[in-house]
């Protein structure tokens, strides 16, 4: 017989048929689990799968007695709540690395959109104001590539492959993370001293108590009229508050995000502003990553059923 996964978060049907041919899974479908399944059902549900920002607190895992491993479908696991899964002494695992490129190339694409005015390009065109020859202020030529100082906010995984990848279109790139790397970038003491130097800040790094709206209104004064921010992390390390407000002053010349405060992100005042280039948190979201992050999922559930460590396990306190 198989064991029995419980699936928490909402995922699409078909990124769990690999692991679903290896286990029995009941699927809650982002509802709590106790509306589709039995306390009976429940019971004997030792392992769960989750996506890691979603919401997983003491009082779910409290559904289920015997539920000692939470596997993380990805990076992060910034929705989980620590200190429960600490005192119930719970083994939690999660994907490190298996999305990073994706990641890094989306944060690229959302940099090269912004700073270059892709959208505003695209609805020119489309708007026949380019055939019209009718003049734009949009329009005017904007600062490119080379020379650019980018600032790399978190040093893990998708922060060396992204700053890889932009140190091959001729910028600077500086970096600030908790400590310092064996990179062949400028390290700076303080996300403030980034902010002062750079032009375009890419934020990779992971949500926590301690990032919580770290890019708030004096970061981004710092940043200046001529400077951009581009979020592939977390929503809850930018004040989207404070970013609204720059970006209509303009304080900030633009930014590229693909993760926001509360996700979906609905249409107001972020939105419908010109200088912003929006994606539906899909940086991780590729064939490739998905396989790896699949591949993943099931190392971690295969060692914990197997009664060993789990190779992509995390490390708490």
């Amino acid at each position: 017989m198989p064991e029995k996964v419980l699936v928490f978060s909402r995922f699409p049907k078909a990124l769990m048929l690999r692991i679903g041919d290896r286990y029995e899974l009941l699927d809650a479908a982002g509802k709590p689990p106790n509306e589709v399944f039995s306390a009976e059902q429940l019971s004997d549900i030792r392992a769960m799968i989750t996506a890691g920002g979603t919401r997983l607190g003491a009082d779910t895992m409290d559904l289920m007695p015997k539920l000692a491993a939470i596997v993380c479908y990805g990076t992060g696991y910034d929705g989980v709540d620590l200190a429960a899964v600490a005192k119930r002494g719970i083994t939690l695992g999660h994907s490190p690395g298996a999305n990073a490129a994706s990641v890094a190339d989306i944060a690229v694409t959302l940099m090269l959109a912004v700073t270059r005015r892709l959208l505003v390009a695209d609805d020119y065109v489309r708007g026949g104001s380019w055939a019209g020859a009718k003049p734009s202020p949009m329009m005017r030529p904007q600062a490119g590539m080379l020379g650019r100082r980018i600032g790399v906010y978190g040093m893990g995984e998708i922060g060396r492959k992204i700053a890889a990848r932009v140190a091959g279109f001729e910028t600077e790139v500086g970096y600030f993370s908790r400590s310092r790397h064996d990179v062949p970038y400028q390290y700076f003491p303080t996300l403030e001293a980034l902010g002062e130097w750079c032009s375009v800040l890419m934020i990779a790094v992971r949500a926590g108590s301690d990032t919580h709206h770290t890019v708030d209104a004096n970061i981004l004064n710092k940043l200046g009229k001529d400077g951009y921010v581009v979020n592939i992390a977390r929503g809850s390390v930018i004040n989207q508050q404070a970013l609204v407000a720059a970006l209509t002053d303009q304080t900030i010349a633009g930014a590229g995000l693909d993760v926001y405060a509360k996700e979906p992100q609905a249409p107001d005042a972020l939105t419908a502003l010109p200088n912003v280039v929006l994606s539906p948190h899909i940086g991780g979201h590729t064939l490739e990553s998905h396989v790896a992050m699949q591949g993943c999922v099931m190392a971690n559930l295969e060692a914990y059923f197997a009664g060993k460590p789990l190779p992509y396990g995390v490390k708490l306190g």
